[in-house]
């Protein structure tokens, strides 16, 4: 484990630390691909005394990419459904999220180091003034190299997929379409992330990789 890995954890965690403030809100973001999955026989409804049916063969009918955004601390998640995860479906995303906290001075936003990760991408999607507005309004901070379990945006996907994912959706619009339930009632109740893994943990669970 190197200093570098040691820096940008202590950074993520520093920023999970820092009090609520609505004018600088933190965000985490992540991706996560979704296999759509097709019936080949019509399932049997459920009846008195038996389960539903469903036949084990199956077709693959692609794969789409779930892009979601969670601020733990205010108990909101933003999510949207794309064919691909490309630069442009990532600055789209980052536009419309942007679009999202109108009042905010600075939207600090967790993420992984993917390539198609960085402000960079705005500029190779929009003109060059929409692309300066939105680096002023990010601030990015990137995971260490193979620990994006430090991205509390996974945490979220996982609770989706879950409650949400668990079943043969076989097409975007249907996918889109359970996502949105569960993302409503998660946002109207305002289903909040309790992270416990901070600095005094972290340095007690990797002391051997500090300087004594």
């Amino acid at each position: 484990m190197s200093g570098e890995f040691l820096y940008r954890m202590e950074s993520v965690l520093s920023l999970y630390a820092m009090p609520y403030n609505a004018d600088e809100p933190i965000v985490c973001f992540d991706e996560k691909p979704y296999q759509m999955l097709e019936h080949l026989e019509t399932p049997l409804p459920p009846r008195p005394g038996h389960a539903a049916k469903i036949d084990y063969h199956y077709k693959r009918a692609g794969v789409c990419q779930i892009l979601c955004a969670v601020e733990p601390r205010a108990g909101w998640r933003y999510v949207e459904v794309r064919q691909r995860k490309t630069k442009t479906d990532y600055a789209e995303f980052m536009q419309a999220l942007a679009d999202k906290y109108p009042n905010a001075k600075r939207i600090h936003v967790v993420q992984d180091n993917l390539n198609t990760h960085t402000p960079g991408a705005f500029y190779e999607v929009f003109d060059g003034q929409t692309a300066r507005k939105l680096t002023e309004r990010f601030t990015f901070h990137y995971t260490p190299v193979k620990a994006s379990w430090l991205n509390i945006a996974e945490i979220e996907l996982a609770c989706l997929s879950k409650n949400c994912l668990g079943r043969r959706l076989p097409d975007i619009p249907t996918v889109k379409k359970q996502l949105e339930l569960r993302v409503d009632y998660r946002n109207e109740i305002k289903a909040k992330i309790d992270w416990r893994f901070d600095l005094l943990v972290a340095r007690q669970k990797f002391k051997k990789y500090y300087k004594n």
